[in-house]
This record gives C-alpha cells, sequence and structure tokens, in this order.
C-alpha cells in the first residue's frame, strides 16, 4: 500500500524489436487492405490538391495580372556573341509582322541563364519597358486610333501594347483589352473551388476510411488479446494487476488506433507533400531552391535534438501518469481502510508528492516544445525573409517572375508544415509502439493449461474424484502439496479441513484444472482431467466459492451466466434447490431484477445463496463448496445445509470448510497440514483420535 508505482513501463524498443511490432500490426491490417489502399490513394489526392494551390495562384500572377513582353535584340551579323545567344534562345522569340524585332515573354526570360541575361542587359539589347499582349481574336477597334497607332502587330495577328499606354487608359477600355485576362483569372478561381470541393468530399472520404479501417483493426486486436486473457492460466493473473490488464485491452489498443490515424497516414501525406514540395521548388528554380535548402541540414539536426529531448520527457510524463494511475486505483479500492484509522492527510501528501512530480514531468515536455515549435517558426520566417530580399531582386533583375517568388513563398511555409507534424506525431509513435509491445507481450504469454489432442469424456459422468500422489507448488522450490493420496466415491460427501495455508484450496483449484498438479494424477471417473475435455470438465464439476462475483445484469443471467442447455426451468429449480427462491420472490421483479455491480444491493448470504444456484444451474455430477458458508448467518448457512443434504444423494459433494459444524455430517473429513492428509474419518473418528481435529475444534 507504500511500495513503489512505477510499474506501469514504456519500454525501450530497438529498431528490430520496432520492425517486427510493425509486421505483427500488418497482419491485423492485411483483411483491410482495400480500404487503407483506398485511403492512401485519397490521401494523395489531397496532397495534390494542396500542392496544386501555390501553383495556381503563380500562374494567375504570372499569365494574368503581371504577363508583360520586352524588346529584346539577338541579330547582329557582325557579333559572333549574339549569333550563339540567338541560336541558343531563338525557340523563345517572337517577331513581329515585319520580322524586324524579337520579343520575349516574362514566362520566357527565366529559361535564359542569368550571366546571358546581365549580358544582354549591359549591351543595352533588352528594353526596360514593358509590353502586354492583346490575344489576336480581341477586338481593338474601339480602342483609340492615337493608341492603335502604338500597337506593335506580332506576325501570329496579335499585337503588344506598351504598358506605359496601357495605365494611361480608361477603366472601361482596359477591361476591354484585358478582358482575356479577366476570363483567365475566373477560370482559375472556378477551378481553385472545384478543387477544395473535391478536397473536401476526399477529406471526409480518407477519414471515414482510415476511422473505419482503424476501428476495425482495434476491433480485432482486442477481441484477440482478450481471447488470449481467457486461455491463460490463473498462473497468468496472479502475476499481472487487473488494472494492468484492462490498460492493455483499452488505453494501450487505443494508443494503436491514434498512431494509425494520426501517425501513419499523416507521416505518409507528410513525406509526400515534403517531396512534392522539393521537386516543384527544382522545377520552379533550381538555383534558388538550391539555396533555400542550405537551411535543411540544420532543420534536420534541429528536429533530432528535438525528438530525443521530447522522447526523454514524454517518457518520464508516462512514467509519473502510471504512478498516479496505481496509487489512484489502490486508494480507490481501499478507502474503507483509510477512512477506517483517518489516514485520510496522510495519503493526501503521498498524492501530493507523486502529482507534483507528474508536473514537474508535465513542465519539461512543454518546455521542450516550446522551445521546438518557436525554433521551426524562426527557421520558416528567416527563409521567407531571405526569398523576399534575394528572390526580390532577382524579381526586379528579370530573372525571376513575381509568380514564382510568391509560390516559392507559399511552398516554404507549406514545407515547414509537416516537419512540425512529425516531430509531434513522434511521440505518438513512441507510445503506440511501446503499447504494442506491451499487447504483443501479453499476446504472446504461454500460461496456459494445455488442451489434450484427443479429449476424452466419459459416457457416464458419476462423479468419481481420485488423488494419485499428487504434488504441487505455486513457485517453484516451494511445494504447496506434498505427495496427496485420496478417493471420493460416487455419491459420498467429503470434507477437507485444516488452518490457514494448509493447502485446502489449492485441491479446489486442481479439480476444476486451475492449475494442473507438478506430480501425480487428478483423475475423474476413471479419466485423467489432463484428458478431458474442457467443456465436458466444467459441465461435470461445479464450484461455489467463498468470495461471490456477481456481474451487473439480470439475476436469473448471474445464475445461468450464458451456458447453454441451462434453460428458464433449470435456473429456477437450481435457485428452488439452493433455498434461494425466498429472497428472489421478496426482489420487485424476480428473477429479472437488475443487479448492479458486484450485487452491492444483495446482502452477503443472498449473493451466496446466488452463487450456490449458479453451482447447481448445470446439475454437476461433483459440486464442491470452497468455504461457501463461512461469510453468512446461521440462518443462511442453515438453508445452504439443507440445500446439500437434499442435493447430496445425487452427487459427490466436496466441501471445504473453516467452521467445522457445517462438515460434522459428512461421510468422510480429511484434515490437512502443511500440505499432508493427516487424518481422515468421521467427525466421531476424528474426535476420538484427539489429534489435529480434535484441536481445531476446541478451538472453533
Amino acid at each position: 500500500m507504500f511500495g513503489d508505482y512505477g510499474y506501469a513501463e514504456e519500454g525501450r524498443l530497438g529498431k528490430p524489436y520496432n520492425w517486427r511490432i510493425l509486421k505483427r500490426l500488418a497482419r491485423y491490417a492485411l483483411p483491410y487492405r482495400k480500404a487503407i489502399a483506398a485511403g492512401l490513394c485519397l490521401s494523395i489526392l489531397i496532397t495534390l490538391f494542396d500542392l496544386v494551390i501555390p501553383y495556381l495562384t503563380k500562374i494567375v500572377i504570372d499569365r494574368y495580372v503581371v504577363a508583360s513582353w520586352y524588346r529584346i535584340e539577338l541579330y547582329r551579323p557582325d557579333d559572333p556573341v549574339l549569333l550563339g545567344l540567338n541560336k541558343r534562345y531563338r525557340h523563345l522569340l517572337e517577331t513581329d509582322s515585319a520580322g524586324d524585332a524579337f520579343y520575349i515573354s516574362n514566362l520566357h526570360m527565366k529559361q535564359i541563364d542569368p550571366a546571358d541575361l546581365h549580358l544582354l542587359r549591359g549591351r543595352g539589347m533588352l528594353s526596360d519597358d514593358r509590353f502586354y499582349r492583346i490575344a489576336p481574336a480581341a477586338d481593338v477597334r474601339g480602342i483609340p486610333k492615337d493608341v492603335r497607332d502604338k500597337l506593335v502587330t506580332m506576325r501570329d495577328g496579335a499585337a503588344l501594347i506598351p504598358y506605359r499606354v496601357l495605365k494611361d487608359l480608361p477603366k472601361e477600355e482596359v477591361l476591354q483589352i484585358r478582358a482575356r485576362d479577366i476570363r483567365g483569372v475566373v477560370m482559375i478561381a472556378l477551378g481553385f473551388s472545384l478543387l477544395l470541393i473535391l478536397s473536401l468530399a476526399a477529406g471526409y472520404g480518407e477519414y471515414y476510411l482510415l476511422e473505419w479501417t482503424g476501428q476495425r483493426m482495434m476491433q480485432d486486436i482486442r477481441l484477440a488479446l482478450f481471447d488470449t486473457m481467457q486461455s491463460q492460466a490463473l498462473r497468468f493473473f496472479d502475476r499481472h494487476p487487473v488494472g494492468r490488464l484492462v490498460t492493455r485491452v483499452t488505453n494501450d489498443v487505443e494508443n494503436l488506433n491514434e498512431m494509425f490515424k494520426s501517425v501513419f497516414v499523416t507521416v505518409f501525406k507528410d513525406l509526400f507533400i515534403l517531396s512534392g514540395i522539393l521537386g516543384i521548388l527544382l522545377a520552379l528554380n533550381w538555383r534558388l531552391a538550391l539555396i533555400c535548402f542550405i537551411l535543411l541540414p540544420i532543420i534536420f539536426v534541429v528536429t533530432l535534438i528535438f525528438s530525443t529531448m521530447a522522447r526523454e520527457a514524454f517518457r518520464e510524463l508516462r512514467a509519473t501518469v502510471a504512478r498516479i494511475n496505481a496509487f489512484l486505483q489502490e486508494r480507490i479500492r481501499g478507502m474503507q481502510v483509510i477512512q477506517l484509522f483517518a489516514r485520510e492527510r496522510f495519503q493526501m501528501e503521498a498524492f501530493s508528492r507523486i502529482n507534483y512530480q507528474n508536473y514537474l514531468a508535465g513542465v519539461r515536455q512543454i518546455r521542450v516544445f516550446a522551445l521546438f515549435m518557436p525554433a521551426m517558426e524562426l527557421f520558416s520566417s528567416l527563409t521567407v525573409a531571405f526569398l523576399i530580399w534575394h528572390g526580390g531582386g532577382k524579381v526586379l533583375q528579370d530573372q525571376l517572375t513575381l509568380g514564382t517568388l510568391v509560390a516559392f513563398v507559399g511552398y516554404i511555409q507549406m514545407f515547414f508544415k509537416p516537419i512540425r507534424d512529425i516531430s509531434e506525431k513522434y511521440n505518438i509513435m513512441q507510445l503506440a509502439m511501446a503499447s504494442s509491445e506491451r499487447i504483443f507481450e501479453f499476446m504472446d504469454a504461454e500460461e496456459i493449461i494445455p488442451a489434450p489432442a484427443f479429449p476424452k469424456t466419459p459416457s457416464n459422468v458419476r462423479g468419481r474424484l481420485v488423488f494419485d500422489h499428487v504434488s504441487f507448488a505455486y513457485e517453484k522450490g516451494k511445494p504447496v502439496l506434498h505427495d496427496i493420496s485420496f478417493e471420493v466415491k460416487p455419491g459420498e460427501t467429503a470434507a477437507i479441513v485444516g488452518a490457514t495455508g494448509s493447502g485446502k484450496t489449492t485441491v479446489v483449484n486442481l479439480v476444476e484444472r486451475f492449475y494442473d498438479p507438478d506430480e501425480g494424477s487428478v483423475i475423474l471417473d476413471g479419466v485423467d482431467l489432463r484428458e478431458w475435455s474442457n467443456e465436458g470438465l466444467k459441465n461435470a464439476v461445479s464450484l461455489c466459492m467463498q468470495d461471490v462475483f456477481i456481474f451487473a445484469g439480470r439475476l436469473a443471467d448471474n445464475i445461468s451466466l450464458g451456458r447453454e442447455g441451462v434453460s428458464g426451468d433449470a435456473v429456477r429449480e437450481a435457485a428452488q434447490t439452493a433455498n434461494a427462491m425466498t429472497f428472489i420472490r421478496r426482489l420487485p421483479r424476480g428473477f429479472e431484477e437488475e443487479l448492479g455491480e458486484g450485487g452491492a444491493s444483495l446482502s452477503t448470504g443472498e449473493r451466496q445463496l446466488l452463487s450456490f444456484a449458479r453451482a447447481l444451474a448445470n446439475d454437476p455430477r461433483l459440486l464442491i463448496l470452497d468455504e461457501a458458508t463461512s461469510s453468512v448467518d446461521p440462518e443462511t448457512e442453515r438453508l445452504i445445509q439443507e440445500a446439500i443434504s437434499r442435493m447430496s444423494a445425487r452427487r459427490t459433494t466436496l466441501i471445504v470448510a473453516h467452521r467445522l459444524s457445517t462438515v460434522r455430517h459428512a461421510d468422510r473429513i480429511m484434515v490437512m497440514h502443511r500440505g499432508r492428509i493427516r487424518e481422515q474419518g468421521t467427525h466421531e473418528e476424528l474426535m476420538a483420535l484427539e489429534g489435529i481435529y480434535f484441536r481445531l475444534h476446541r478451538l472453533s
């Protein structure tokens, strides 16, 4: 009650084990591979939509908003340099209708080597004036004649108008001239809206598919985990607290779901975005992209340092949370003892210390994130500032289009978001991998009672029980039973008595085959229990325990426990035989009464009678009563004794008891002491021996 509460380990997983865990998780994903593939395709589609948006902005700016042409002189027969440039860039140029002048668009200017561009400017062969291109189909008749005279007619029928002339025209005439640009902007805007609608639909489909798949996978893992737990022997539950098992089926499985939703798909999408951005930036302007990539090694190092610091802070936080959970679970279960001895202040001080440790661990994690997130924002801002400074100069020198610069800024800002996401999801990944390790550790547990290869069930079960030189130990080197041998004949009522720790309950555990003996055999109707089928054994043997567990639900269900063959009439007959009908009739709804958790609305005696009816419901041939009357009042004990008397003629009964008054009418009483049977006989015979039984009787 005052020990260490750090048993919820997080684990430090190595890469080989991580891969083994991922392979095992892949087995649960395999049945849903089509849904996962569809979800990933939708993720790729959404990513493509995200990547297209900045590029659409570039198209709008370069092609419709600031589209411009420049006059360029690249033909001088006596200048071999210009002849070489003409040959290299001739495919980018257009000529006027007379063929006397060359013109180049701002979109094609970026394809000219910056050194050549600098040469052309230095020689005055690239005009400073910008021209706007009027499409061949445009109606220019509404333009004033003096303006039309300034137009440059191109070979394809288009016309170029200087921007200095265009800006002096009335608004109506400008709108008429730029009608094509306006239509282009509207079409891009409509396309942008369509992309948003498609992205919304794809996002819904992606979220639904991945959530559905994640929930189905978690359902399968929970079923497999619960099935594994049910198949374990009691040794398994002796070593693992209930809270830990519940955590495995709930919290740890939910951590896997969170990894699938928030990590697996997000990381895949983020990596795809990063790759796409890198490719697009290189395609837009590889020189500027390489300059921006100078920051990548710094970002990688910072992210690596953050991941290491965050992992340590996260593990410390999870450890303190585990201590809080363990502390609260134990204190809540033991609240009656705490209040009985007025130890509230002491427990409050202990909880305050653990809670403060959790607070400190949380602050450490916050500090790590508080350092990393602003650092990423700083790198993002510095990169954008550099782009505006360096790229803006290139735009002024016509070495870079304005749309390309705007797209660069958009992609760089988008670039840092996946890096932040991947770093944040790293903790979820660590938690999920640790949860996976614990889940599969439980699934790999092999503390099971082995099933026989060829199970046997006697055709006529009579209830003859034989212990043949049985020895057993819960822990190696600490034997509980030593070479026990006895026989209980069909229809006989046998009792086992002895002091606490003598091995009485262990005998019951072996008969129910909760454990297998280390040496010797437990035989029922001539068949070793290890050769019985599990279902056949549970139908032949029933146990009424001292500690009665009542499930929340109908009273009738607590008797039948959903067993096949236990009908409503069998439930009613079992309750009648167990003398439980007296209190059941007093309940407002009788057998349909809804019982709370643990049967809190019933008295101790009523719960014991209900347990007795539960044991009798399938009409067993061997009935075991393990301290079944130790916690009941004399009146309830009398009712149980009457039931035992009525049933003993029809079945073999084995009674384990502290109260010697409950066994004095047994056909045979076996006295156990330190794991051995020391005395056997009837009550009168044992009293006449004046041995262990005699002394126990005097003390009772």
